[in-house]
């Protein structure tokens, strides 16, 4: 089996792709439009640089070759959801070739090629007999990003997605809703013809498509059929792929050069342009670097890329077992109330420098952490903090081979987390009880 995806971006700017209507959701159908995105008589596209500095900023991310110079083309349209019958999109030079991005930074995918274009409008049926068009998406910008065949299960599409997708979402600033503002078009063979699933939306939807198609290829070959290659939509209520019409092929398109836009010189602009080190490659140099298990460089890169940021420079200005134990560990558990309260993480590198130097406790340094993330005082922190210690060493002193058992497996923690975890009534974050039960287990050996 083989699968391969066609991603569609949205892309984050403030004005469409060759014209100055908003991108923002609008409240009436067919009110964010012109006569250039709807294709009127005499109107004439002028290229959103933004557009391209995002295409030029995920071909590098993705280890695409940027070309020197790209152009645009006409791609014959002739649904109602294009009024011009004809989509600008690019063909013979996009943007990006040849790339090639690590599924959990082992499994390589390539990539084909990723190209910019503008979307079509929106068609919501009406009845059984009509249909309304709303053009107010028509010429919104999208990077279309297209893998070579190298996904194996439905399982490792919705992988690849999300990770894709939390690595654009950070590398141009796609907002906390990015996996709403892609959508996926998913090319899938059991036999040796493959057949699309359309317009896909949602990582558990591509999943689930695919798994869809996947099986019904399976039943229709075992039955000595033959798959006809063919374009399929998928219904997310009944779970189905439902066919929708032959599939076209490139030649179908009559492809032409767009004549309203010229040659664009894009190397300057490239070798001008950094971008921001995805949350992918951050885990594995973190990993790398410092020494530290890929599973904790992950989960503090997936917690905020900023406290990874964090635990990198506490590892650099102190110490990495500091790091680990103190970022990896309460401050870690307390991020969230840290980004409601806006505090700063100066103080919380101080404070751990304080520890390093002998200056303060263990258990100070941790008050201290706690007070400064959550705003509590230290009266209700200490008493929180003795009372989360009492039980874990009730447990302890009532179960002693835990702590040899903890010297052989780690994993024997467990069984005084989900102790404490149980009794306590919800009073302590899951992060705090780990962080806790690992201290006081290892003050015994």
């Amino acid at each position: 089996m083989k699968i391969g995806l066609e991603i569609h971006v949205q892309l984050p700017t403030r004005s469409k792709m060759f014209c100055s209507c908003p991108t923002t959701d609008a409240e009436a159908p067919n009110t964010h439009v012109c006569p250039t995105c709807l294709g009127m008589p005499g109107s004439r596209p002028v290229l959103n640089r933004k557009v391209l500095e995002y295409g030029i900023m995920l071909a590098k991310m993705l280890g695409c070759r940027v070309a020197d110079t790209t152009w645009f083309s006409r791609k014959t349209y002739f649904y109602p959801d294009m009024s011009k019958s004809v989509q600008i999109t690019q063909y013979d030079n996009p943007v990006g070739e040849g790339g090639v991005y690590y599924l959990n930074g082992k499994k390589p995918i390539r990539i084909t090629r990723i190209h910019i274009e503008e979307d079509p409008g929106k068609t919501k049926r009406v009845g059984d007999q009509s249909s309304l068009v709303d053009y107010n998406r028509s010429g919104i910008p999208l990077a279309e990003i297209v893998t070579e065949p190298d996904i194996a299960t439905p399982a490792e599409a919705r992988e690849f997605l999300g990770q894709l997708i939390a690595d654009i979402r950070h590398v141009i600033d796609l907002p906390g809703d990015g996996e709403r503002s892609i959508r996926c078009d998913c090319n899938i063979s059991v036999g040796k013809e493959r057949c699309e699933v359309k317009n896909v939306t949602g990582l558990k939807n591509v999943e689930r498509a695919l798994t869809f198609e996947m099986v019904r290829q399976t039943k229709i070959l075992k039955a000595g059929g033959k798959i006809e290659r063919e374009t399929r939509r998928f219904d997310e209520e009944r779970g189905v792929t439902i066919s929708v019409r032959k599939k076209e092929f490139e030649a179908d398109y009559g492809y032409i050069d767009e004549p309203d836009l010229g040659v664009y010189h894009i190397r300057e602009l490239a070798d001008s342009i950094r971008i921001k080190e995805s949350p992918l490659k951050m885990t594995l140099r973190l990993s790398d670097q410092y020494g530290i298990d890929q599973k904790m460089s992950k989960q503090l890169v997936t917690t905020s890329v900023g406290l990874a940021e964090m635990f990198e420079t506490v590892a650099r200005d102190v110490d990495v077992p500091n790091a680990i134990k103190w970022v990896a560990g309460p401050i870690s558990a307390n991020w969230r109330s840290l980004e409601s309260r806006g505090a700063d993480t100066e103080t919380l590198v101080g404070i751990i420098r304080r520890f390093a130097s002998g200056e303060i406790t263990d258990t100070e340094c941790g008050m201290e952490i706690k007070c400064h993330m959550t705003g509590e005082d230290r009266d209700s922190v200490q008493g929180a903090s003795e009372g989360l210690d009492t039980l874990i060493n009730q447990y302890l002193d009532e179960n002693p081979a835990v702590v040899t058992d903890y010297q052989k497996n780690e994993k024997a923690a467990n069984k005084v987390i989900g102790f404490v975890m149980k009794n306590s009534g919800g009073q302590y974050s899951s992060a705090e009880v780990v962080e806790a039960t690992k201290r006081l287990i290892e003050s015994r050996i």
